[in-house]
């Protein structure tokens, strides 16, 4: 695994929109105390940080928002 950083334009486009998608999932858990949200948020927000595969990173940034889709409320 490699932990260098990778600033290829679609893995920055990919950090900043699950990034910011995830930001706003985490405000959302904190303001209603629900955990499964912030969880959510959070790998959001840190995921593209540690995968280098352009491919992986939008598909597990798309298995999240589904994931979040399901567990906005309860």
């Amino acid at each position: 695994m490699n932990l260098s950083m990778n600033f290829e334009p679609y893995n920055l486009l990919a950090g900043f929109i699950f990034g910011t998608i995830g930001w706003g999932a985490s405000r959302y858990g904190k303001q209603l105390e629900l955990w499964q949200p912030r969880a959510i948020g959070w790998a959001l927000m840190l995921y593209p940080y540690f995968i280098v595969n352009r491919i992986l990173v939008w598909a597990i940034g798309v298995v999240l928002l589904v994931l979040l889709w399901f567990f906005h409320s309860e």
